[in-house]
């Protein structure tokens, strides 16, 4: 006979009522955080910095004009994107009853739902828990209203869409990496740690139909790879605290708007880019070494290899936007769903560090271009936990797969059986 509790009911009815109680909660939880980032967004109340939608209403809305007519905007060096990311721009034009920058963050909010109903089935599967969920409903709105003022959070949509299909369906795993490389290059890591080889196949047949689709279609799909290559040090980087601190010790340089972003420039701020740009190529030496030592593979790899590829990158960038804190959320949402996963210190630290961006990014933006002390003290405390964010989940990462996890039986025990190895078809 089953179990009963007080009430008379089994224990997999107490189950499904709490589990359905947790869900109506994280429901309620997202739907009063998500109304007060549209109200943000809407500017029924007023967030506090300068306006993060303005990006949207004028420099959106500019290229959007441009690309209704057929072509990239190939004259503005802010266009930075790949091509697909010209339908992010034009998605607006769906709901055509509203301005083009409310309607854009109406979508966004939709791809925001979106990821947390992907999470949410995920979740139910054997092995899995909303903790993930609840990772994405707390983690955006830490952001602030600049979630819904950029479209990385529908890039985010899709390659959280990807890595949840990964281990079921790798065609549509590739298929969705390479649509989302081809919005905004970053979800061509997702792949670092698939082993099956149609999800690689996919995605190079998706990114390159795209491509193609786009160079015959609209003039200037690639010119953005010109404008990339003489961008300086953002003043919200882990190199830009070079700056930051040589402007107190008479360094010459100046902080500009520059390529649509505020970016030192001056003495030393290409050796410093240069730098960056080594440091990126370390890390995705160490990706390769880790994919070339890795011998085992459980569910978690993928998510937890494209968690950590992604927070490699970002902490190396000469970028580190806000928005690029979407990414990391969503693939810690991701990774933290199984109930296995190793990350979750460096989940909590990512959490952690996107509600330190929102008081950088707009709240006290100023007195981070102004290098003043509590703009730099932000900047350490954000970059640090990124960092940290990092090298823990590479080593976690390397310790699960790449590591020997059982030390040789002593005498007179049976050695470990050899684990089986993943197909590769």
């Amino acid at each position: 006979m089953a179990p009963q509790d007080g009430g008379g009911r089994s224990g997999a009815q107490v189950d499904r009522t709490d589990g359905r109680r947790g869900a109506y909660g994280l429901l309620a939880v997202w739907g009063l955080t998500r109304l007060a980032l549209l109200l943000f967004a809407f500017k029924v109340f007023v967030f506090p910095g300068p306006d993060v939608t303005s990006d949207v209403s004028f420099i959106y809305h500019g290229w959007y004009q441009v690309l209704s007519e057929g072509t990239f905007p190939r004259e503005d060096v802010t266009w930075q994107y790949p091509p697909a990311a010209a339908l992010a721009i034009l998605s607006p034009a769906l709901l055509p009853f509203l301005e083009y920058a409310h309607a854009f963050f109406v979508l966004a909010f939709l791809a925001d739902f979106a990821v947390l109903a992907l999470l949410l089935f995920a979740g139910r599967r054997p092995g899995r828990t909303r903790r993930g969920a609840w990772v994405w409903v707390i983690g955006v709105p830490l952001l602030g209203p600049t979630v819904y003022a950029r479209y990385d959070v529908m890039v985010t949509a899709v390659a959280v869409a990807a890595l949840l299909a990964g281990a079921r369906r790798p065609r549509l795993m590739g298929a969705l990496a390479g649509f989302g490389a081809m919005l905004k290059v970053w979800p061509a890591m997702l792949l670092v740690g698939c082993v099956r080889r149609r999800a690689w196949v996919a995605a190079a047949g998706t990114a390159a139909g795209i491509a193609a689709l786009f160079t015959l279609a609209m003039p200037g799909a690639f010119a953005f790879l010109t404008f990339q290559r003489d961008r300086g040090t953002e003043v919200e980087s882990l190199g830009s605290l070079v700056f930051h601190v040589a402007r107190h010790h008479g360094w010459e340089g100046q902080v500009l708007l520059n390529y649509g972003s505020v970016e030192f420039l001056g003495p030393y701020v290409g050796v410093v880019s240069t730098a960056a740009m080594a440091l990126t190529g370390m890390a995705l030496g160490w990706l390769l070494l880790w994919r070339l030592a890795a011998v085992r593979f459980t569910a978690t790899t993928m998510a937890d290899a494209a968690f950590t590829a992604v927070l490699l990158f970002t902490v190396t960038s000469r970028v580190i936007s806000p928005q690029y804190m979407v990414w990391l959320v969503g693939l810690a949402a991701v990774s933290l769903g199984y109930r296995e996963s190793r990350m979750r210190l460096p989940g909590l630290l990512v959490l952690a560090a996107s509600l330190v961006t929102v008081l950088e990014f707009p709240i006290w933006f100023a007195h981070v271009v102004a290098s003043d002390t509590l703009g730099v003290t932000l900047l350490v405390v954000r970059n640090g936990m990124l960092v940290a964010a990092a090298v823990l989940a590479a080593r976690e990462l390397w310790r699960a797969t790449a590591a020997r996890s059982r030390r040789a039986a002593p005498p007179g025990q049976p050695t470990p059986a050899k684990e089986t190895p993943v197909s590769s078809s």
